[in-house]
């Protein structure tokens, strides 16, 4: 069984009944793992979380289909949580895959696979893809729009009634991350006292009052300081990122979204004009959220033509190099981005002095 993110939520219910493993994948991880996250609370009795590396099962293949067919201690339900790299975990799923074949996988807990570095052209989606036990999903960074959509959808479930305009504050603050997007729901939720049954209104006051998607949360304010060469706020940022525990990867493709905005916005720029009016028109249209729209201003302004160019190679190599080195991920990227935002804040002080 195959899905995308257009056809995930329709899919879900029926693969969280009739599959034993679950394999998500793609460019956007944090996509990746908010659907394992659903998969996993759509489970008829999903039980206690037995989470597995990809480098463990690489080493040890047997033990994903020994922990599948294994109880907990206590007799109860659980189900296993593998985060990897590609196809690392390949070899135990194959096995695992065998075990079930050959009868002897009754009662083995579901197995969901979440595989950045990967999609469903990897040789551990090509084992799933065509079995009615698995599902295969690919997911894509997800757009403003769609963003924006599931944020719509999240608060419903939640008992959140809020307007549009509060909805996309909500996506623009979290930079597009469906998990970050989640657990602001989540919080909004507490503090509201929602629910289904009983939902609440929600106004821009409650937002700001838990501070779920002001300048406290979300990813904004790490690639703004970066970007805009604020760098005596990054060695902040980064510890925060660390302590939120996200994964450097989705952090990084939150710069690369940033990076394409920029390219696309000092392509209809061009090289005449104030950059300052070209964004204020274009946060009039609605092409640019207000929010961010003075950041925008300083960063296109130095951020363009060849520079631009070097910073959007820079942050492919560098997404090439988290993913060949997971362990050491958090590191390379802390080194990199504070050399960007000492490179910007040379930018911005030259600039000054010109």
């Amino acid at each position: 069984m195959k899905a995308t993110q257009k056809d995930f939520r329709q899919t879900a219910p029926r693969a969280a009944r009739e599959c034993r493993i679950f394999f998500f994948c793609g460019p956007d991880e944090a996509g990746a793992a908010a659907a394992a996250a659903t998969i996993a609370a759509l489970l008829p009795d999903a039980g206690e979380r037995v989470e597995l590396s990809g480098a463990e099962l690489r080493r040890d293949p047997v033990r994903l289909a020994d922990e599948a067919r294994s109880s907990s201690l206590f007799g109860d339900a659980r189900h296993i949580y593998v985060l990897t790299t590609g196809d690392d975990a390949h070899d135990a799923v194959r096995l695992l895959i065998e075990t079930i074949d050959a009868g002897e996988g009754e009662g083995a807990c579901p197995v969901l696979i979440v595989a950045t570095s990967a999609t469903d052209k990897a040789r551990t989606a090509k084992l799933l893809e065509k079995r009615s036990d698995a599902l295969v999903a690919m997911f894509y960074p997800p757009d403003r729009a769609q963003v924006i959509a599931e944020v719509d959808r999240m608060a419903g479930i939640a008992g959140l009634k809020m307007p549009p305009e509060l909805h996309e504050r909500i996506a623009r603050s979290v930079a597009l991350d469906l998990r970050l997007a989640q657990s602001e729901i989540d919080k909004l939720a507490l503090y509201c006292d929602s629910s289904p049954q009983a939902p609440k209104d929600v106004r821009a006051e409650d937002i700001e009052a838990i501070g779920a998607t002001t300048e406290e949360d979300g990813l904004t304010p790490l690639v703004n300081a970066v970007l805009s060469g604020s760098a005596a706020q990054v060695p902040g940022e980064l510890r925060r990122m660390r302590e939120l525990s996200l994964n450097p990867v989705g952090v990084l493709l939150a710069f690369e979204r940033r990076a394409a905005q920029l390219a696309q916005l000092a392509a209809r720029c061009g090289t005449r004009g104030s950059v300052s009016e070209f964004v204020e028109s274009e946060r009039r249209a609605g092409r640019v959220f207000w929010r961010d729209a003075e950041a925008l201003k300083m960063q296109l302004g130095f951020w363009r033509g060849d520079r631009l160019d070097r910073l959007v190679r820079r942050l492919a190599a560098t997404h090439r190099a988290l993913l060949t080195n997971s362990s050491s991920a958090e590191t390379l990227l802390a080194q990199e981005l504070s050399e960007i935002a000492w490179k910007s804040l040379s930018r911005r002080t030259s600039r000054r002095n010109a």
